[in-house]
């Protein structure tokens, strides 16, 4: 499919927004490096930058407030609505601890499993959809839960377990792919469009149905050559994952940790998932591709 920067920006933005709110509302502090006021500021501006965003994909943008009304059959509907709720409760929980320095941890827990949450439904826009097979697995959410919570994870100063974190991101990105490279020829072909699929015999499209280019081909049948896929998953995986594990132990190798190196795996961090998210899309095979022999 044809990759949109918009929802590209959504998905990391929110995500790693959401995921830094979720390590703050459990009352972890970052050590001095960051102040409470400065940390939930950051995390409110980078989670409403990415829900702001997803917007601008829409060929209406002032009807944006009607994703809240179909929340019984929208996941987009239900993501709005916990992610308003999100902001809303970690508003008050960072309220309360910033002007009034209480601490209400039951209030911190229940915001950081809303921020879970709406990460998870955010994930589940893309699962739920059958016509893109590679989208269509049990390990998507997974994914999308762990890009947002390991690069945050660096708030809480505990390198060790950020490096773990890390390894186990890249881990399930690769097997993510690898997945995902069988489940369009697993479960899709001509012979499942055509509903052929009892025949032995070779079946394949006479002739395109038209010669010229159209929405859907522009849209849903995004062909990018494997040579490129196979350089952006190396550059992704070693920003979203080696590199920050490196910067980590040599932050916990140091004598103290260093502010710098941790903001730089941060920073790869996010690019490597913002090259991630952009193969994630361009990868994408949409059913609609068969009709025309794509």
């Amino acid at each position: 499919m044809k990759p949109a920067t918009s929802l590209i920006l959504f998905t990391v933005l929110s995500g790693f927004g959401f995921g830094l709110l979720f390590w703050l509302n459990l009352g972890v502090s970052s050590n001095g490096k960051l102040s409470e006021l400065v940390s939930f500021s950051l995390a409110f501006l980078i989670s409403i930058s990415g829900l702001i965003s997803s917007s601008f994909h829409l060929g209406n943008p002032q009807r944006a407030l009607l994703a809240f009304t179909q929340w019984r059959s929208s996941w987009l509907s239900r993501e709005a609505i916990l992610a308003m709720w999100t902001l809303l409760l970690t508003f008050i929980h960072a309220g309360l601890i910033i002007g009034f320095n209480r601490y209400i941890y039951w209030l911190g827990y229940i915001a950081s499993g809303f921020c879970l949450f709406t990460i998870f439904s955010t994930a589940m826009i893309y699962t739920q959809m059958k016509t893109v097979p590679r989208w269509n697995m049990k390990i998507t959410p997974v994914l999308f839960l762990l890009y947002g919570t390991v690069g945050s994870s660096l708030v809480l100063d505990q390198f060790l377990f950020s490096f773990f974190l890390f390894l186990i991101l890249g881990f399930i990105q690769i097997i993510t792919w690898k997945l995902g490279d069988q489940q369009f020829e697993k479960r899709s072909s001509i012979k499942t469009a055509t509903g052929l699929t009892k025949t032995n015999s070779l079946v394949r499209m006479l002739e395109p149905p038209h010669t010229g280019s159209n929405y859907l081909l522009k849209e849903m049948v995004n062909i990018v050559a494997q040579k490129h896929i196979h350089k952006l998953r190396i550059i992704s995986i070693c920003l979203l994952s080696l590199l920050p594990a490196i910067l980590c132990l040599t932050n916990l190798a140091s004598d103290k940790s260093y502010f710098v190196m941790s903001l730089a795996a941060v920073v790869t961090n996010i690019l490597g998932t913002l090259i991630s998210r952009w193969l994630f899309f361009s990868e994408a095979e949409h059913v609609v591709g068969l009709y025309y022999d794509r």
